[in-house]
């Protein structure tokens, strides 16, 4: 495939691709510039752990934390005034984006503190507080999906602010989100705000699952069950998909929609393949779709570029996806359960500890 194909994705098929990193190096040199003109890509996400990689032992940083150490004493506050720059740039950048597509695309993910994942009041708070700092309207604020992630993430809604909702892993985190979008919209437009002036997406993670399912096919070892690996992720993709045709193409959101709200895109994360034994582009060939985003890893994106086949891959499966999904549950993989349940814990703890990481080696520079 060539790069111009790649940056023909979003025009022939409605899908678009972010990129999920982001850098001083990536933006001082020109790098992401260079993605978004030659790769198609339409957005970008961030997060602690890019943040950790990005800023500890780089040369572009070191000026900025010894200046900022000496203007706030608390190592949080030397955190977001450093990457809020990052994000300011990114946003600039990708400002033409959000312009020409009237804010489909075009936006950065900036997530908050995983210190406050399960505190809904200090989650909006923090919200506001970094959409003020960062001051671009392409801002996406990315909450996690827990119980009080989601509660925030309606209230935040409500009062106009767009959040990329991160960290989902299961049917049920989907189904609790848009749900939650859809109550929020309408406490806007209860109280006089405009619903086409916010924006949501919902980051379902991909490789994660397959990771932690085709362990436990494994330890189960029917044939049934070895014959589900690699399968759960996509699977529930689909469903997760179908659940949002439902919700978003439905007579409850045409109100709304009519009003000039957008529909809560999916955006496929951890798009990465994990497994060596599986396809470098698994989890982005098998998953292009309408009104979809899919966030990748630079590296993901070459290969991508490289060999991969533009299609419609995903609304063709939706009838094998249903069958894959009950044959999990017939095994006894409990995908809204144990599996969802682990992997949000898992991924709140690795969030948690790369922020922690980074913020002991700004206070220590």
């Amino acid at each position: 495939m060539s790069q111009n194909e790649l940056s023909t994705l979003y025009a022939g098929q409605g899908q678009s691709l972010w990129l999920d990193n982001l850098s001083r190096a990536l933006l001082e040199e020109g790098r992401l510039a260079e993605l978004i003109q030659n790769y198609g890509i339409r957005g970008l996400t961030s997060n602690p752990a890019i943040f950790k990689k990005a800023i500890v032992g780089s040369p572009y940083y070191t000026d900025d934390i010894a200046a900022l150490k000496k203007a706030y004493d608390d190592v949080e506050s030397v955190y977001e005034h450093l990457v809020v720059k990052d994000i300011q740039q990114a946003c600039d950048q990708l400002r033409p984006i959000f312009d020409e597509s009237h804010g489909e695309d075009g936006w950065v993910s900036w997530e908050e503190s995983p210190r406050i994942a399960h505190n809904a009041a200090s989650t909006v708070v923090s919200a506001e507080r970094l959409k003020k700092l960062a001051d671009r309207p392409n801002l996406l604020i990315k909450v996690p999906a827990t119980d009080e992630g989601i509660e925030a993430f309606e209230l935040l809604i409500a009062r106009g602010i767009s959040v990329n909702v991160t960290l989902m892993f299961s049917l049920d985190q989907v189904k609790r989100v848009f749900a939650a979008y859809v109550r929020g919209l309408k406490a806007l437009r209860a109280s006089g705000g405009a619903v086409s002036r916010v924006r949501a997406v919902a980051s379902l993670f991909m490789s994660r699952v397959d990771t932690l399912v085709d362990q436990q096919l494994t330890e189960i070892g029917s044939q049934k069950a070895l014959q589900l690996r690699g399968k759960a992720a996509l699977a529930l993709g689909g469903m997760a998909y179908q659940h949002f045709r439902e919700v978003f193409e439905g007579e409850e959101f045409a109100e709304m929609a009519r009003l000039g709200a957008r529909e809560q895109y999916l955006l496929w994360a951890s798009t990465g393949t994990k497994n060596p034994d599986y396809p470098d582009v698994l989890y982005v060939e098998n998953l292009i779709a309408p009104k979809t985003i899919n966030t990748l890893p630079e590296a993901t994106l070459m290969a991508f570029a490289d060999h991969g086949r533009i299609a419609s891959t995903l609304k063709p499966r939706l009838a094998e996806d249903k069958k894959v999904w009950a044959a999990l549950a017939e095994v006894g993989i409990d995908m809204d359960g144990a599996v969802g349940h682990q992997l949000l814990d898992e991924g709140l703890d690795q969030f948690a500890q790369a922020f922690e990481e980074l913020l002991d080696a700004i206070a220590q520079s």
